[in-house]
């Protein structure tokens, strides 16, 4: 197989090929024969599918370019006509060699769908390598390659990778120095060898649909035609901070860079260089401002012809940022708080963020806020504007403590459960449920407590979230109508603050 720009379907399939080839040489079994049938079957989809995308390309083209500019668009229709000649003739032959395959395997078993001889091991090797069928279908899958990259320049040629190719292998594989004898020599079953034609016939038909592609693309390649103008205005942005200057450029979009016309706004020239007008004004006050643009062009013949651009609008505002916590409206201790930051109208890099009861850090508009104590924090948003640094705004932010956590045995905190389930546990764990943040807690010791009917209560106490030797043994001793109690549960958080959590009650049955 060749590399080129292959979709991930079509990856999957030439694995699936190559895996497939590979378990040929340990066993033919049904279940490797049924695999080639279904790798057959999704080849066979897959060359449909491109084949109606060809089609839909040269339905788009007739209906639009063909008719719009006939006079440019028919060579370059003629050559794509060329390209799924080419492809045909190759498809063609292959449809022939399929049909033989089938002939010789006595037609298609309705069991299966496949070949009723699909097993066969003769029958491929028979009409590929003794008839030297293999050995033409190499010599016209190389020259169909040739013929249909010969359709485009020298330039699209090195950009386009085909996996339509047929090469001898740099080493002999099992003994086979060949193509042909690689893909259909001694060994091939029947139905492998029709799997193998179906991947070629889809190759072509990519190869068709990649060629056809660039030919077709030609057509959007822009020709310039300076007897055609449009009077185009274009800012950088209609948004504009206060203090901040706006500023526009008012071109032709066909222009000679060697002419300056004539260009005004509000009935005022302004400067022109390279066949392009700069526009710029001052932007004291606040609102909504529109303006128009007019070129005045002077032809070969010595006439002024007139454009006008479309009107323009911009707005000035006020400074502001906006600063959003991309979790929830608080920070929390002991875990990093991601924090998104925008100014409209102002680039992300410039701006400058600081805060107060924290620590801020991160750059383009994304950041990370650390707090260790509660209560309130503020983050400030101050931006470059115009070459100076100003204040646009602030938010004021509430700082808690993570929620304390749930105890929890076997993912339960109380109620009933069997006593096989509690037996078979070793531990207990403190889980934040609900909680958007990554903040894991751990249990540092808790007391066990069991009571069972008419027998004296066992009191435990452990460290850490596991049972001990002793706590193991008092488990494993529980009965139904036993009540396993955990209590004084403490765990410790991302924060460092010790917490005393709910007890868990539990009667087993």
């Amino acid at each position: 197989m060749a590399g080129g720009k292959e979709s991930a379907r079509q990856k999957m399939i030439n694995i699936m090929y190559l895996v497939l080839l590979a378990m040929l040489a340990l066993n033919v079994s049904d279940t490797i024969l049924n695999a080639f049938k279904i790798l057959n079957d999704s080849l066979t989809i897959s060359k449909t599918n491109v084949a109606n995308g060809i089609t839909q390309l040269f339905t788009t083209f007739e209906n639009t370019k063909l008719k719009e500019e006939k006079a440019r668009a028919q060579p370059i229709y003629d050559k794509a006509k060329e390209a799924q000649a080419i492809a045909e003739e190759l498809i063609t032959y292959i449809d022939k060699l399929k049909a033989d395959f089938t002939k010789a395997g006595n037609g298609i078993s309705p069991e299966t769908g496949d070949l009723v001889e699909r097993s066969n091991l003769d029958i491929a090797p028979g009409i590929m390598i003794n008839k030297k069928e293999g050995e033409k279908l190499k010599s016209k899958i190389n020259d169909t390659r040739k013929r249909l990259l010969n359709l485009l320049d020298e330039k699209d040629r090195a950009s386009i990778a085909l996996a339509l190719e047929a090469n001898d292998p740099e080493k002999a594989i099992e003994g086979k120095k060949d193509w042909e004898e690689v893909n259909f020599g001694e060994g091939t079953p029947l139905t492998a060898a029709m799997t193998i034609l179906t991947k070629i016939q889809t190759d072509t038909k990519n190869a068709e649909s990649d060629i056809v592609k660039k030919i077709f693309g030609k057509m959007d390649i822009a020709v310039v035609n300076l007897d055609q103008f449009s009077a185009v205005a274009v800012a950088p942005t209609s948004y504009i901070i206060a203090g901040q200057p706006y500023t526009a450029e008012v071109f032709l979009t066909a222009y000679d860079s060697k002419s300056n016309p004539a260009i005004q706004i509000g009935g005022s020239s302004i400067p022109v260089s390279n066949g392009k007008g700069s526009y710029s004004v001052g932007t004291s006050k606040e609102g909504i401002f529109s303006w128009t643009g007019t070129i005045r062009v002077k032809q070969t013949d010595g006439t002024v012809k007139t454009y006008t651009t479309p009107e323009q609008k911009y707005q000035v505002a006020r400074p502001s940022a906006v600063v959003s916590p991309d979790k929830m409206n608080v920070f929390y201790i002991g875990v990093p708080n991601p924090v998104s930051i925008s100014a409209p109208g102002i680039p992300k890099e410039n701006l400058r963020v600081t805060m107060s009861g924290g620590q801020i850090s991160g750059s383009n508009g994304k950041y990370t806020v650390s707090v260790s104590s509660s209560g309130y924090s503020k983050v400030n948003v101050s931006a470059e504007i115009g070459g100076k640094v100003q204040l646009i705004g602030s938010s004021d932010f509430r700082v808690k403590r993570i929620p304390d956590p749930k105890a929890k045995f076997a993912g339960k905190t109380g109620g009933a459960m069997s006593s096989v389930i509690i037996k078979s546990q070793n531990a207990i764990f403190a889980i934040l449920d609900g909680f958007d943040f990554d903040a894991k807690f751990n249990v540092t010791r808790f007391t066990m407590v069991i009571a069972k009917p008419r027998q004296d209560v066992i009191i435990l106490t452990g460290q850490g979230n596991s049972f001990n030797a002793a706590m193991k043994a008092a488990v494993s001793s529980v009965t139904p109508g036993s009540r396993v109690i955990f209590d004084n549960i403490v765990a410790v958080g991302p924060d460092g603050t010790q917490r005393q959590l709910d007890p868990i009650v539990l009667t087993a049955n």
